[in-house]
């Protein structure tokens, strides 16, 4: 996986990191009201659902119209203190004076039915405390949840609501953490909450997290506890990466020993060891003809011009399907993430790399990919998340919508439609920060944009959290269902320790605001291969924020990227530069400095000194 494109067409490495700042849940407010006015009845009720995190917070807001029909709205409420902030708001046109925030409707969204409803939401920051605010009015009448007989001439024509342009995230439903999973062939240590009922197994759920424990991989938990304070970790669950035709059968790289056959026989142990709580198992599916065509590291054995796609189809999402469609596994909640960095490289890299212009020009990438969606999408307990690289890579607004339509395209291409897709992962295998608690896209310094720094580079996204957001509401927006979640890959983006600032700089130099202010601490955004400096991000759980799944750890913390020097190997994996600590850099990285870590080996072995760093700088620390 790999580095960062830039706007227009460079670039390209995912890689696996998370997160810089504690995510709290909130509790959803639900506060809203109703009166008459002297045309229509409007009766109005608001649903306020937030998380937060250390001076940031996202929020969803549903409108509930119940009185008469409207033909526009206005919503107004206020802030209970002083330092909350609006930073970036979506479905609506939003402002703020002082303490006072108001939103007007979209074109989209301006018609509410009686009984209609629409959905609208921001980013933002807050200082001191970050309470809920009460007072929320339409159209100047306070909102109480009281409905009232619609006028007999509604001064406003009833019309049914439209789909949404901008789709705002969905609100959360209650959030069971798997965070904590079980070791090998031991109960897990967390259960769900007492008041989660399950539904009957093998059913098709919208969140497969929600109320499970994780599959705890026997192989990593072995490596992670041979490792000085590993045991700390060794429990959290990882995904099982298969990464070539024989990890199907005998496991993947490194000391990965395990088949599909025997990690999926793993997890039905470990599920029924858990008692009534569900277990969900991750299996990355990754090894299309000419994978990670602009990455050396990264590179697979399968090629377009050696009958790639057919072998691609027959010998390994056909026999993963088979496996999975076993019924001894039926019980089990199996998460696929569709081939990480496949996709994005078709948006960004195709003018660059021959081996991604092949993997465009015979539609090798789309139809693999449709092909493993028709083919896992077919079974109730398999759900399809699909990579979708991460902000420093698609965040220019020449390759974020261009991408959205290409995800749009690719699914409308299977037989299920958009509906074949439950979700996004954004930041695989990156180390691209969650939050940047200390300044965001709409931060000036000395009059200038933030966007105006050689970090951020003009992107509209400055880290996971926001892109996520502002990419599902996209996705929505194009025709994917409202039910639609995102994953976030938190395995190695805490960037903990003691080089993470503690506050916003003082500067009033853009580039050494930003510089100084930014808890991701690479030399530069494009950079992907073992980073020095990187920790261990946010621990696995479900439900952290409205739209949002799960945090989840995709990338194996320990394995490496690739190797710092040319190693010989049968895995069909390239020397790249970018994991070379002496490499200067390209155009991708603005010609820094890799930042990778020396001593490295060969992409997915494990890796002692990556892993100790991890862990030394994790973010939330380790206890």
């Amino acid at each position: 996986m790999r580095s960062t494109p830039r706007p227009g067409a460079v670039s390209s490495t995912v890689r696996r990191g998370l997160v810089a700042a504690a995510v709290l849940a909130l509790g959803s407010t639900a506060a809203v009201a109703t009166a008459t006015s002297a045309s229509a009845a409007v009766s109005c009720k608001v649903n306020y659902s937030a998380s937060e995190w250390q001076g940031g917070m996202s929020v969803n807001l549903t409108i509930q119209n119940l009185g008469d029909a409207l033909n526009g709205w206005t919503l107004a409420f206020t802030f209970p203190n002083s330092g909350q902030k609006v930073s970036q708001g979506w479905s609506g046109n939003w402002s703020q004076s002082g303490s006072n925030v108001t939103v007007t409707a979209m074109d989209w969204n301006k018609s509410l039915s009686t009984g209609g409803s629409t959905s609208i939401g921001f980013n933002g920051t807050w200082s001191g405390s970050n309470p809920a605010p009460t007072d929320f009015k339409i159209n100047g009448v306070s909102c109480n949840g009281t409905p009232q007989s619609p006028s007999p001439s509604p001064s406003a024509s009833p019309s049914a609501s439209p789909s949404p342009r901008v789709s705002p995230s969905a609100s959360p439903s209650p959030r069971v953490s798997p965070s904590a999973s079980p070791s090998p062939r031991v109960s897990p240590s967390a259960s769900p909450s007492p008041s989660y009922s399950p539904p009957p197994p093998g059913t098709h759920v919208d969140n497969p997290y929600a109320g499970a424990t994780g599959y705890v991989n026997p192989d990593w938990s072995a490596s992670a506890r041979s490792e000085p304070g590993g045991s700390r970790v060794a429990n959290i669950s990882t995904a099982v990466w298969l990464d070539r035709i024989a990890a199907i059968s005998s496991g993947s790289a490194g000391n990965n020993s395990m088949g599909l056959r025997d990690h999926l026989d793993e997890a039905v142990e470990q599920d029924a060891a858990n008692g009534s709580a569900p277990l969900t198992i991750q299996v990355v599916i990754y090894d299309l003809p000419n994978r990670d065509c602009s990455a050396l590291a990264s590179n697979g054995e399968l090629k377009v011009s050696q009958n790639g796609l057919a072998r691609y189809k027959s010998e390994y999402i056909d026999v993963i399907a088979g496996i999975m469609a076993d019924s001894k596994y039926s019980n089990l909640r199996i998460v696929t993430i569709i081939e990480p960095d496949s996709l994005p490289n078709l948006i960004t890299n195709v003018n660059n790399f021959q081996a991604c212009q092949e993997a465009q020009s015979s539609g090798a990438y789309v139809q693999g990919v449709q092909y493993a969606l028709n083919k896992l999408h077919a079974m109730s307990n398999v759900y399809t998340y699909v990579d979708a690289a991460h902000h420093a890579w698609l965040g220019w607004d020449t390759n974020f919508q261009p991408m959205v339509n290409l995800f749009h395209q690719v699914a409308t291409g299977t037989t299920a439609g958009v509906n074949s897709i439950d979700g996004f992962i954004v930041n695989t295998a990156n180390a691209s920060a969650l939050t940047e608690p200390y300044f965001n896209i709409n931060t000036t310094v000395n009059g200038q944009s933030v966007r105006q720094s050689h970090w951020i580079d003009w992107n509209w996204y400055v880290d996971e959290s926001s892109f996520a957001t502002g990419l599902r509401n996209a996705l929505v927006a194009k025709g994917f269902p409202n039910t639609l979640g995102m994953l976030v890959d938190t395995s190695r983006n805490g960037w903990g320790g003691s080089a993470r600032p503690t506050g916003p700089s003082t500067s009033t130099d853009v580039n050494t605001f930003v510089n100084e202010s930014r808890v991701d601490r690479r030399i530069h955004a494009g950079n992907w291969c073992n980073q020095s400096g990187a920790g261990m991000g946010e621990r696995p759980r479900a439900n952290p924020a409205a739209g949002f799944d799960a945090y989840v750890w995709i990338k194996p913390p320990g394995e490496s990227d690739g190797a710092s020097s040319a190693i010989e190997n049968d895995e069909g994996k390239g020397f790249d530069r970018m994991c070379d600590p002496t490499y200067t850099g390209n155009s991708l990285n603005g010609n820094n400095l890799s930042g990778a870590l020396p001593n490295a080996p060969v992409s997915g072995h494990w890796f002692s000194a990556q892993f100790q760093q991890l862990m030394q700088n994790a973010y939330p620390p380790l206890s």
